[in-house]
């Protein structure tokens, strides 16, 4: 994906680029995808494995497509008299392997291509609210089909006649989202006391007056952007909804709300989550994991605030303890949630845009239990 970001093209093949110190950078690619590659990426030259063989050392290019890649970047990187190259966390074992065995010494750099992929660009931007909005719409489908569901005597739902199950909705929505694009969503639908779990997918029938958790965060198939999207919905009548599940609602709302508002440039990950740290406190909810002995009962928070997205589900910067400066073009998730094993869950989950002031939300679905 750091590769991705750097050139803007899906090549389907091992590719590599390696940027010199004058600025110049140099494409390697698969031969068919030269021409598509120039058309389209943003590099000074476009090569493919051939251009590079024979190979100074004279070892012939590999037939196996992975190493001869890897081959020909590590005579790219000697013929330009390079001795030593700097790459990224993700950077394949294959390549440094081939570089090293050059003679080029292999440094990692922990900022790069992190720190250029978290000020997110215009294009980014606009990619990142395609997909909010996709997943946005995904969550209201949802949503409204548990919403509108009939309950039976023990109270447990139906649509079209046949039971509404977690599994069900989760196939609504992947079918939803695959009918514009969207894929890889390993959607979250946990009802009652399965939610209690903040991971837990969700599975089994869903039940009237119950909280339900619909997380979903899927990734565009042309971009390759993700959404994602926490909403929470509640069967039958808003005066129906239990007192723990509506205090727990507007305890996750405000502390969402106050994170937001905290949040610009120069901020840290620290400062925000400690901002609903203190909302928390202040409606009577404990922060962290339960320990042995506490009752089934027992409401709390369990993790952090946020995390960054934009190509992975899961980016720097952290919104919790000891989390870092935000930058201006952070994208970054604001998902406050309250949990108990005997009652559920309740999270609610915004994507915002760092800027120099403030943040802009990229979310409008509306925030309530009640969907009918």
């Amino acid at each position: 994906m750091t590769l991705y970001h750097r050139i803007r093209f899906k090549a389907g093949d091992p590719a590599a680029v390696v940027t010199l110190p004058d600025g110049s950078s140099t494409l390697v690619i698969r031969d068919i995808e030269m021409e598509r590659a120039r058309a389209k990426v943003r590099v000074s030259r476009v090569t493919c494995p051939k251009d590079w063989a024979p190979l100074s050392s004279g070892e012939a290019l590999s037939g196996d497509r992975p190493t001869a890649t890897a081959q020909a970047t590590a005579e790219c990187v000697v013929r330009a008299g390079l001795k030593e190259i700097w790459a990224d966390r993700s950077f394949p074992l294959i390549f440094a392997h081939h570089l090293q065995e050059r003679g080029v010494t292999v440094r990692y750099d922990p900022s790069l291509g992190t720190g250029q992929r978290r000020a997110k660009d215009g294009q980014e931007v606009e990619w990142l609210r395609h997909a909010q909005r996709t997943t946005e719409g995904a969550i209201e489908m949802a949503c409204r089909m548990i919403a509108g569901a009939s309950a039976d005597k023990a109270g447990a739902l139906s649509v079209g006649g046949e039971p509404l199950t977690a599994e069900r909705v989760m196939s609504e929505i992947d079918v939803w989202l695959l009918k514009r694009g969207y894929g890889d969503s390993d959607s979250i639908v946990a009802g009652g006391p399965v939610g209690g779990d903040c991971h837990e997918r969700g599975h089994g029938r869903l039940f009237t007056e119950q909280p339900v958790i619909v997380d979903v965060f899927p990734r565009s198939k042309e971009t390759l952007y993700v959404g994602d999207c926490t909403r929470m919905v509640v069967h039958g009548p808003a005066a129906n909804i239990p007192e723990p599940v509506a205090k727990m609602h507007a305890a996750v709302k405000s502390a969402k709300d106050a994170a937001i508002a905290s949040m610009r440039a120069g901020t840290t990950g620290d400062a925000v989550h400690r901002v609903v740290i203190g909302v928390m406190e202040r409606h009577g909810y404990p922060m962290g994991l339960p320990k042995p002995g506490d009752p089934a009962t027992r409401i709390a928070m369990v993790h952090g605030t946020g995390h960054g997205l934009g190509l992975e589900l899961k980016e720097p910067p952290l919104l919790d303890l000891d989390g870092p400066e935000l930058v201006e073009g952070d994208a970054i998730t604001v998902e406050p949630g309250l949990y108990a094993p005997a009652i559920g869950g309740v999270r609610l989950e915004d994507m915002v845009i760092v800027r120099k002031g403030g943040v802009e939300n990229l979310n409008t679905l509306h925030e309530g239990l009640t969907w009918a």
